[in-house]
């Protein structure tokens, strides 16, 4: 029985229009993507910018278009046109007052790149949702009204942009539909902030002058700026190049699990924080600090010859050794810092002021341990950071700041940002923050409420010498005539322990 021609032909078309989608669906997997963040004073057009990227680069569906339409009669603050800032205020309180509070998280894509967009709020007390929103942000848009220029809630927004290690920052002079689109407005803006930029230290600054409700310079660029000749807003951010920030150098490889489903296999899992692993390099794990190679690195889609981050792989070594969650694999010639003792920016962010008494959790990459502040040094005037005696992280010699910095400093309450010093009770491979984000940033949890008390940025190790009555607690099971028979369960307290952050040596008698 023969088959009909238009069989046939539905047959071919349905099976190119699969291979068309399965091309399309593969070369949107391949794009790279950029995680940025908005920041700025209240009512300076943070979600309004936003929206307008959203709208005007046609990614948003119809249902969402229709409620923008409606929100937007409703309790816009537009007048007659569509309150673009509504796609992201999505609290009641956020649409009533016509400002930010929570982070609003938003994904988009063309045909270039990916966007996660973090829109932070402006306002002082928010400054703890603002770091939140930046502590994985590849570049920083940060608007200012173009009436108002640079104002104090600017330097201190650029200021935290700084110590979170965004290299990238969009100045976005917005508003400029109510200065009359005037050059000297905006070069007057640019010469302000530049001087700020270059006492913080920071180099790569891009400004664009905007009228976000307009969408002058957003997606398409304006003729009623023809004295402006750079690209709009979303060609420059589907081009900078951000995959050159990551450190590809050192490798630190922290283990999160440890893989043996049969007798045949035992693999260590995690995500390559930094640096590049390959099959057969030769590398470290800490703490042991054995030498061995790497057999293969495996996945989910199979073997690969090498790895690089942020890929969440599995490696097998050639030799057996002792290696558990929290320990990290590491090149012989690219070894962390690897002590107990380091100064650090702490950034409070609890309700509940700082207690240096308190054993706080201390959870750094697959690593979690107890830990003390030792000493608070300083406070930074977010506000004027320019005139506080530490600027961001990795701008100044540290051990020279800490030898010459006043350490009678009140603890921090809700928003303070400061230098700390801090004494973990087990031991962490670490590197400053300025070199190296993933393994230079690490949070405290209070132990009482489980909240996140603070974020840290690690500025340095310190000298461990010095610190007085501080040996790691021994337990001499022979001394206090415990027998081997009871070993088991001491075991498994002190793992137990171990677990909670406290580091125990055991000494049991010998076989």
């Amino acid at each position: 029985m023969a088959i009909p021609s238009s069989c046939l032909h539905n047959t071919y078309h349905t099976m190119n229009k699969q291979t068309d989608i399965r091309a399309y669906l593969d070369a949107d997997e391949q794009k790279d993507l950029l995680r940025l963040l908005t920041a700025g004073s209240v009512d300076d057009g943070k979600s309004t910018l936003i929206g307008r990227l959203l709208f005007d680069s046609k990614k948003l569906y119809d249902d969402q278009l229709a409620a923008l339409e409606r929100d937007s009669k409703r309790v816009g603050n537009a007048g007659d046109s569509i309150d673009y800032a509504l796609l992201l205020d999505g609290l009641k309180a956020e649409r009533e007052e016509g400002i930010t509070i929570d982070v609003a998280y938003r994904y988009f894509s063309t045909n270039r790149r990916k966007f996660i967009i973090a829109d932070t709020p402006g306002h002082e007390q928010y400054t703890r949702n603002m770091i939140t929103g930046g502590s994985t942000a590849d570049l920083a848009i940060i608007l200012i009204d173009a009436r108002k220029g640079v104002i104090t809630q600017t330097r201190r927004h650029t200021y935290l942009v700084a110590l979170l290690g965004i290299k990238h920052i969009v100045l976005a002079v917005n508003k400029m539909d109510l200065v009359d689109f005037g050059k000297k407005v905006f070069d007057d803006i640019v010469t302000d902030y530049r001087m700020l930029t270059e006492r913080l230290g920071i180099g790569d600054v891009t400004c664009f002058p905007l009228s976000a409700r307009n969408g002058d310079n957003v997606v398409e660029r304006s003729s009623r700026m023809p004295w402006y000749d750079g690209p709009a807003l979303l060609d420059f951010l589907e081009t900078v190049p951000v995959h050159t920030d990551r450190n590809f150098t050192d490798l630190r490889f922290p283990v999160q699990y440890v893989l043996r489903p049969d007798l045949n296999f035992r693999g260590f899992c995690g995500k390559v924080a930094s640096g590049v692993v390959s099959q057969g390099d030769e590398v470290v794990a800490l703490p042991s600090m054995k030498h061995t190679h790497v057999k293969s690195i495996v996945t989910y889609d199979g073997t690969l010859h090498e790895a690089f981050p942020p890929q969440s792989v599995t490696i097998t070594l050639q030799d057996e050794i002792d290696i558990s969650r929290g320990d990290m694999i590491v090149h012989p010639d690219s070894i962390p810092h690897i002590g107990r003792h380091f100064t650090t920016m702490l950034v409070w962010m609890d309700e509940q002021p700082m207690d240096t008494s308190k054993k706080f959790f201390l959870k750094h990459n697959t690593n979690t341990t107890r830990s003390t502040i030792i000493a608070v040094r300083s406070k930074v005037d977010v506000n004027d950071p320019t005139d506080s005696p530490f600027h961001v992280a990795g701008s100044t010699d540290v051990r020279t700041q800490q030898a010459t910095t006043d350490t009678d400093v009140s603890p921090f309450t809700l928003n303070e940002i400061g230098q700390v010093d801090i004494l973990t009770a087990k031991t962490l491979f670490f590197d400053a923050y300025a070199d190296n984000r993933q393994t230079g940033a690490f949070i405290l949890i209070d132990p009482i409420t489980n909240n996140t008390s603070a974020v840290g940025m690690i500025l340095a190790p310190l000298d461990e010498s010095t610190l007085e009555n501080d040996a790691t607690p021994t337990l001499d099971l022979p001394a206090l005539g415990i027998t081997p028979d009871h070993y088991a369960a001491i075991d498994a307290a002190v793992r137990d322990l171990e677990r909670q952050g406290l580091e125990i040596e055991v000494i049991k008698a010998h076989d």
